[in-house]
């Protein structure tokens, strides 16, 4: 299932290699956020226009296609920095110290053979779609205005290796939580159980709370 969980931070190199990746895994998803609004707006302005003026918004098929890559790829990262894609935890959330590091090693270590196949791959498809010497240096292109697709081709490759530096420095904490059996290791997701959560989520609501006064 999905959880939430906290990052510790302290002033290692690995963790400052995380924050500074993390602002901009923060970026990216806000582009991502923008997009999503974007698509509403335009959503309305498609919809008003096919109601009052009987003239929808041109090629706003196309848009959403160049669009989608955003909403889907660019928030991964982020996600896993935070600890928040599905995970099977059943047997995980009953190890301890080292044996679940070790576990969390191995299971990083799958995501980032697979997200690095994907790179590859999405590379790969991506220069099928890039050609410097035809115009808008685009191979193909969208079925209704003729949007250039390589724009939305490139973002998949970008988000897959931002991907990779993520699990990188999650591997390396891991790594290192294995070898010096850390209680709390940094630069890694700490999942929390539900007491812990409704604990801060109730801390943040007073906060809240406390501020409007």
């Amino acid at each position: 299932m999905a959880g939430t969980a906290s990052v510790l931070t302290d002033d290692s190199f690995l963790s400052r290699l995380d924050q500074r990746l993390f602002s901009i895994e923060k970026i990216l998803i806000l582009i991502g956020g923008l997009a999503i609004f974007s698509l509403m707006l335009m959503a309305v302005i498609s919809v008003g226009g096919r109601n009052f003026f009987n003239r929808p918004l041109p090629g706003y098929v196309d848009w959403i296609e160049q669009a989608m890559p955003l909403i889907a790829f660019v928030g991964i990262a982020y996600t896993q920095r935070v600890g928040g894609h599905i995970r099977m935890d059943i047997l995980v959330g009953q190890l301890k110290g080292r044996l679940l590091w070790l576990a969390e090693f191995v299971s990083t270590f799958a995501m980032l053979v697979l997200t690095l196949l994907l790179l590859w791959g999405s590379w790969a498809h991506f220069q099928r779609s890039f050609d410097f010497s035809v115009p808008m240096w685009s191979r193909d292109s969208s079925i209704d205005i003729g949007l250039p697709l390589w724009p939305a081709k490139l973002l998949a490759p970008i988000a897959f290796f931002v991907l990779s530096l993520r699990l990188t420095i999650q591997l390396w904490g891991f790594g290192r939580a294995v070898k010096t059996d850390a209680t709390n290791p940094v630069a890694v997701p700490l999942i929390e159980d539900a007491a812990t959560q409704a604990q801060r989520e109730a801390e943040s609501v007073s906060g809240l709370e406390e501020d409007s006064k």
